[in-house]
């Protein structure tokens, strides 16, 4: 009997009343052994006499199957790797192929298994791990991402080694100053030279237009007051006098 290393046989002694097994000493009729070389299996039975069987269970090796990689185990997501298989006879992937390469393009960190086949019929599989090391960017912004018109934000790019905008700037942080609402884009590269692109949107918010209405003129007489009415905005600050409701009374002198 042949069976491939690691695997178990079934031995069935008959035609005595008890048993005795050498080498394992086990006494029933039946028993189950993994031999890791070619060994020799000796029973003896007894039925008030005794006579002995012997049974040769060779042992044939597991092929070594080991997967090789091309450019590398490290890529970038949607590139393209090489992995090839060798130490056996035939090959089957978990996808299904037969051939001693495949190439393959993942956008995740993968593990690829062959399961390769020997000439005695014994198999050995191997896998291999392609890792992407694609980078996570991400925009901050200060103060905000809403500003008001002709303010200044600050976009600060993080997660990379080199940065890129689609303005053309080159460094972490640029300042910008849009006047409409504007979406920015930088792409960040990492060590490996993989690359990912991060967004944000700057929004815009209008200035307000306040203006002032003055009653009962914008011409009084010394001693006399004017109530002026602000209007165009949400909330107000006047000076001098640092009152913050819309109309409020004065009494110039001068």
């Amino acid at each position: 009997a042949t069976i491939c290393s690691g695997n178990s046989v079934t031995l069935t002694a008959s035609g005595a009343t008890t048993y005795s097994w050498a080498p394992g000493g086990q006494t029933t009729a039946v028993i189950n052994v993994s031999p890791t070389t070619n060994t020799i299996y000796t029973v003896t039975g007894s039925n008030g006499c005794t006579n002995t069987a012997t049974q040769v269970i060779a042992v044939n090796p597991l092929p070594t199957t080991s997967i090789s990689v091309s450019p590398s185990s490290t890529i970038c997501s949607g590139n393209i790797a090489t992995l090839t298989v060798s130490g056996a006879a035939t090959y089957l992937w978990t996808s299904g192929q037969t051939t001693t390469s495949i190439i393959v393009i993942p956008t995740v960190n993968t593990t690829y298994t062959v399961t390769g086949t020997n000439a005695n019929g014994c198999s050995n599989k191997a896998t291999q791990l392609i890792t992407i090391p694609t980078p996570t960017i991400t925009i901050s912004t200060s103060p905000s991402s809403t500003m008001c018109l002709g303010s200044v934000v600050t976009l600060t790019a993080s997660g990379g080694s080199t940065y890129s905008w689609t303005g053309g700037q080159t460094t972490a942080s640029i300042t910008v100053s849009p006047t409409v609402n504007t979406t920015y884009t930088v792409t960040g590269t990492n060590a490996s030279g993989c690359s990912s692109n991060a967004i944000q949107a700057i929004t815009v918010n209008p200035l307000p237009t306040p203006s002032i209405s003055v009653s009962p003129s914008a011409t009084i007489c010394s001693g006399n007051s004017v109530t002026l009415t602000a209007s165009g905005a949400t909330t107000y600050n006047w000076a001098p006098g640092g009152q913050t409701t819309a109309a409020i009374n004065v009494n110039p002198t001068t």
